[in-house]
């Protein structure tokens, strides 16, 4: 793969360089801040080689690539004149939480990610020495009291011990504040003299105020607070400092006044808020374990693609032998195997090749890694039902860990490769139940994944674009599945798109008017912009016919003549709402050419409406396509193109 033709195809999919303010990565995705997510074509960046899929969250545009994102942002950081989101000018992320540009749960989904992604590679590579540390002296390998064993155990306890100091950088850098001193307050609360003061036990006072003593180092909660804090601090001194002495007094106001509040104040609330979810996760534990346990692996999947799993951060962060996780990391366990034997049994059925090799990389990916992104939006959510198989093998699953109380020693991401993280000297029966909790996990999703199917199409799911007719040198205007009883194209409906396989394909839907092709999301009306009636796209029309999108029947003509509804002879469902609003012109500026009832062929007029009429009455032209069973088809996706006749498809149905 020439990754530098991919960097380049990627940033003119989202918009072009000018559009980006800046760009980080986790394990698995490229994290965009666009300044507008409009100009960015899914379906284009869909269609690039190596993309799995596209998510709308938080601000932030994520292409999901896989284990191989370092690659990708390497060489589109390469191309130049993109912004690093992990530099001091970084995403506008906490700026739009300020304006209001989003809503509470998705300031907070993204403040977590945005701080915790950074973090997640020294994560999984201490994570995993813990686990060989618990290994190699049940094996024999190495003896708990030589020097060796305490130096690993170092090696894997570096990470989570200094993990204030590396979430200060990080939150540090979400809410722009200065990096270096967020840092130093950090240092501050895990200095060895403070925890020398914990651990003595005695009560220790600052100007007279008492301090409440709290160990810091592994903590979470704590040091975001602080630093969520700092960002006003740090903004109230900047004004009220003079120029000419700011330099100096900065810097020396801000350390007293941070590490005052980080010891008195803000950081006993945040590790009483630590404890309160460690004790209320405790409580659901000890009444209802075995339900708690079904649900969390069942919808863990769900919670991974919001980030909010990392909300249970000071809960499986701290997980060892003296305080095992019995709640979340088992959870993983169980839809982590899931999610990698949906995909493997995606990978051994399909006859898509193109889906081959996505679904086998993204098993490996997650069975033998724990990084399950590349199943999820690769294969099991992109086709539904390898979704739904994972999620109740994972809850079948989480019930039988809830009921026997597995339990992990060590944070680790939750794989075949991890799982002596279930090991502990006395407790050999948890790890037998953790290996029957993998087996059950993966024989039931790999099963129930092959019995419940899923439809992928025949060569590719990209998709096509539109060829000539060879025979008349005209477009072809044919929906590309329109096929026979039996489920093969039938001769006198074939087109060149179509492959006579049996197998579901590509449907099109044509443009019923020329004009400016705009995604739904851009319709100025809540109803067809949030999908409430179904997927689709809208078309500001620039002329006054508007003709039937393909073969089909009209279900219905209103009689306001405002909007009409059509059914394709594949199945599809649409609604063609000529104009916002319009129904209020009681059928004034529109003349139907067709009746409920009447059969149409691709390109037969519809429907005249005059649309300076409409206007000059005060009324958006904007005309909404809607597909209104669009849970029938696995995906609706909207051409690239911006400007569409009526021989252009505008929306693409799998």
């Amino acid at each position: 793969m020439d990754y530098s033709e991919v960097a380049r195809s990627i940033v003119k999919a989202v918009g072009g360089k000018q559009n980006i303010r800046s760009l980080t990565h986790c394990v698995t995705r490229l994290r965009f801040y666009l300044k507008d997510e409009q100009k960015a074509s899914d379906t284009t960046v869909k269609d690039i080689d190596g993309v799995l899929g596209v998510n709308h969250q938080s601000g932030q545009y994520q292409i999901i690539i896989g284990n191989g994102v370092g690659t990708y942002y390497d060489n589109i950081m390469a191309l130049g004149g993109i912004q690093a989101a992990n530099a001091d000018t970084t995403s506008d992320a906490a700026e739009d939480e300020t304006k209001g540009h989003t809503n509470l749960f998705d300031t907070f989904a993204n403040f977590i990610s945005s701080c915790m992604s950074p973090l997640i590679p020294a994560l999984i590579g201490g994570g995993m020495m813990k686990v060989i540390v618990i290994l190699l002296p049940l094996i024999h390998v190495l003896s708990t009291t030589s020097q060796t064993y305490k130096i690993l155990a170092i090696f894997g306890d570096a990470p989570f011990y200094f993990l204030p100091v590396m979430l200060a950088f990080t939150a540090a850098n979400y809410f722009k504040v200065s990096q270096i001193l967020a840092v130093v307050i950090a240092g501050i609360m895990i200095h060895p003299n403070f925890l020398a003061m914990v651990n003595a036990a005695k009560p220790v006072h600052f100007i007279g105020i008492p301090v409440t003593l709290f160990n810091y180092s592994s903590s979470v909660i704590p040091i975001l607070m602080v630093v969520w804090a700092m960002k006003y601090i740090e903004k109230g001194l900047k004004r009220v400092i003079p120029n000419s002495i700011k330099s100096i007094a900065l810097p020396l106001l801000e350390i007293f006044i941070m590490g005052f509040l980080a010891l008195i104040v803000i950081g006993p609330i945040g590790s009483f808020a630590g404890k309160g979810l460690s004790a209320a996760i405790l409580f659901i534990q000890s009444k209802v374990g075995w339900l708690a346990m079904a649900l969390m692996a069942a919808f863990m999947p769900l919670i991974v693609m919001t980030g909010m799993h990392w909300a249970f951060a000071p809960i499986f962060l701290a997980a060892s032998v003296a305080t095992p996780d019995s709640l979340i990391l088992p959870a993983m366990l169980a839809a982590n195997v899931a999610q990698g034997a949906a995909s493997l049994a995606v990978a051994i059925r399909t006859k898509n090749e193109k889906t081959r090799q996505v679904a086998g990389a993204a098993s490996i990916s997650a069975l033998l890694a724990g990084v399950t992104e590349p199943s999820l939006y690769g294969v099991t959510l992109k086709y539904r039902r390898p979704l739904y198989a994972s999620m109740i093998a994972g809850g079948i699953t989480g019930l039988f860990m809830g009921i026997v109380h597995l339990k992990a020693f060590a944070f680790a991401v939750p794989s075949f490769v991890a799982l002596p993280q279930f090991m502990s000297n006395g407790q050999t029966q948890n790890f037998m139940f953790a290996l029957i909790a993998l087996v059950m996990s993966f024989v039931m999703s790999f099963v129930l994944t092959l019995v419940l199917g899923w439809d992928d199409g025949p060569e590719t799911t990209s998709v096509p674009k539109q060829k000539s007719n060879l025979a008349t040198n005209e477009p072809a205007l044919a929906l590309a599945d329109d096929t026979g009883s039996n489920g093969t194209a039938t001769e006198s409906e074939t087109d060149s798109d179509t492959v006579s396989s049996g197998v579901r394909t590509t449907k099109r839907i044509y443009s019923p008017v020329q004009g400016e092709l705009i995604t739904m999301a851009s319709i100025p009306d809540d109803t067809f912009a949030k999908g409430m009636l179904g997927k689709g796209c809208g078309i500001i029309p620039e002329d006054n016919h508007f003709y039937a999108p393909f073969d089909g029947t009209v279900e219905t003509v209103f009689p306001t003549k405002h909007a009409i509804g059509l059914k394709s002879k594949t199945g599809i469902e649409l609604l063609i709402h000529i104009g916002l609003d319009t129904v209020d012109l009681k059928g004034k500026p529109f003349t139907a050419h067709v009746s409920q009832g009447d059969h149409v062929k691709q390109g037969q007029l519809l429907m005249d409406a005059d649309l300076k009429a409409i206007k000059a009455a005060g009324y958006d032209i904007t005309t909404p396509l809607v597909v209104t069973n669009s849970k029938d088809f696995v995906e609706v996706t909207t051409s690239d193109k911006t400007q569409v006749s009526t021989q252009d498809p505008v929306l693409y149905i799998i």
